[in-house]
Parts: structure tokens; sequence; C-alpha cells
């Protein structure tokens, strides 16, 4: 059986049968952002659906659909279901502490159907004062000694180390918001702002392989390109940020119902803050801290650590996909 795909490898591999760019900005937050408000608790069905032109006589999935644990939420997968069955089916941890199955189908098949249900509980838990954080200097020089961030300064696959062009460009960027000692979440706050209002989110243009130098010369992509273009910042300047796949609540337009299944993945960043104030969850896309409204699945290098569903198939010819995305809200 052939490897396993890169998320830009051949067609003849569901590499990327569910990625998390297709969501867009939220509307304009009315409120206080993710310090303001009770928590939230989610029930939430995912299902990808692949449909083949002709038989397929195996195939192997390694899947990121579990949530992972995070400080701000608690709960879990409720069920995951694979059609056809597996002949194996094994659940471990990656590298980076996130739930991953892995299946193995070996029966001819012409259809595939990954189900993943689960219930969570998303706690609104106060930022910082971002005046009372280091400055992101001081941030960056101890970030190089610590255990856990010094790996998420590392470059990555979708995030590899800029060029002298790229290099200068990403330091053009966010020099506005990152001036000498201005302190580490303000420069962060700054930047996740900046993003949402000079860049557009438009679906078509990039794939989750687009690199970062193009996803600033156009000033328009999804979710995951305005993710990887704020990583690649931030490890310029020596603080560390990861990438976090996971999904985000929408509201349906006044006077509308809720619409089962329209709701999608989402990506957003982690950035290292220091010891004390640890990770900060910040989305880019939408120009604001994370909150109640964004479910952790989990969080690696860039994309293509936790790619939602991806796999290799022998046969299959044609194939189409359908993704359905339900966020239910409970009480």
């Amino acid at each position: 059986m052939p490897s396993p795909a890169r998320p830009d490898g051949p067609a003849a591999a569901p590499a990327r049968p569910d990625t998390p760019e297709t969501h867009g900005p939220l509307p304009p937050a009315t409120g206080a952002p993710a310090e303001a408000g009770p928590g939230a608790a989610y029930r939430c069905r995912h299902i990808t659906r692949y449909s083949y032109a002709e038989p397929v006589t195996g195939s192997q999935l390694i899947a990121h659909l579990a949530p992972r644990p995070h400080p701000h939420q608690r709960g879990g997968i409720a069920r995951l279901l694979v059609e056809p069955a597996p002949a194996v089916a094994v659940d471990r941890l990656d590298w980076f502490g996130n739930p991953v199955t892995y299946a193995a189908i070996d029966t001819p098949h012409r259809s595939l159907t990954v189900t993943a249900e689960l219930e969570i509980a998303v706690a609104a838990l106060p930022l910082p004062d971002p005046a009372a954080t280091p400055p992101w200097e001081r941030v960056a020089a101890a970030a190089a000694a610590a255990a856990e961030p010094v790996e998420f300064l590392q470059p990555s696959p979708l995030v590899p180390v800029p060029d002298t062009a790229l290099a200068a460009a990403l330091a053009d960027f966010t020099a506005p918001s990152f001036p000498p000692g201005r302190p580490v979440l303000a420069g962060l706050l700054d930047l996740t702002r900046r993003i949402q209002a000079e860049f557009t989110f438009e679906t078509g243009v990039t794939t989750p392989g687009t690199p970062v130098a193009e996803v600033l010369r156009l000033r328009r992509g999804v979710c995951q390109d305005f993710a990887h273009l704020m990583i690649a910042a931030l490890r310029r300047l020596g603080l560390p940020a990861r990438y976090v796949s996971g999904y985000l609540r929408t509201l349906p337009p006044p006077g509308q119902p809720r619409l089962v299944g329209a709701d999608a993945s989402h990506a957003w960043v982690q950035a290292w803050c220091g010891e004390a104030p640890g990770w900060i969850d910040l989305d880019p896309t939408n120009g604001r801290p994370a909150d109640t409204d964004h479910i952790t699945l989990a969080w690696g290098r860039d994309y293509d650590d936790v790619c939602p569903l991806r796999g290799v198939i022998l046969g299959g010819g044609v194939q189409t996909l359908e993704v359905s995305v339900d966020v239910e809200p409970l009480g």
C-alpha cells in the first residue's frame, strides 16, 4: 500500500477528506471577548462521506476528530463510527497529546463514511490584562530555553524557514504590532485584529499547501491561511505559536432557523505569553481571542500535524466528497 500522502498529496489518496479552512469570519462582536459571559455546552456531529466511481480494495485513515485535553473545556467523544467496519482500529495519542484513531479497511467498498459525535463543555476563562504581560522580547528570550514552547519555534512542513524576501515581508508586517518593549499580549491582540482587518476571507483561492508568501501577496484566503500567516510572523519574532484545529459555533441570520449540518471546521492560533500567562488562543479570521464559541480538537505545528481526516486508498477512481458539521448548543 502506498505511504500516507501529505495534505497537498495526489488525488488518489484522500489526504484532505475534510479541511478546516472553509469557515468564514463571524459577524463583528458586540460584547466583550472571551473573558465575559458563562460557559457553553455543545453536541457536535461531524460526517465525512466519500463515494467512489470504482471499488476501493483497501484503505487506511488517521482521524483527529476527538477533542484533546484543554484547560478551557471538558468532555469527549461519544462515538466514532467508520463504515465499512475496519479490520483494525487503534486509538492512541500523537506526539502533541492529541487523541488519534487509526483504522484500516480490507473489504472492497464504493463509499467510506466517518461519523464523529462528541459532547463538550467550554469554559469562559478570563484573559490576562494585556498591559500586565511581559514585554515580547523577554518572552522570546525565555521561550528559547522552555522545553515545550521551543518546539513551536521550529520550522514545520507548512511554515518552513522563510527565505530572505519572506523574512523581510514578515518583519514589515509585524512591526506595527510589536514595537520595542510592548507587552506581548497587547502585541498579539493587535496582530490578530490587523489580520482580520487587512485580509479578505475568500474560499477557492488557496489550498492547505499555499505558502505563507502567497497569502501575504494575495491578502486573501481562509482561516487555515490566516493561522499559518500568524504562526510564521510570530515564530520570526521568536514567539512560540501553534496551529489549533476545531469547530466554531455559528449563529443564523436574525429571524432564520439554525441549519443542521451547516457549521464547519475552523482553525486558529495559540501563542505563548510566558510561564505565567501560558498559551492564549487567538482567532485571526475573526480578529479576537477564541472564546466559548470555539471547540478545540487538536493542536500541532501547522495543519499538516492535525488534519481532521487523512489517509490512502487502493483503487476508487473518481471520488466525490460530502462533509456535514453540526454544532448544537445544549441548555
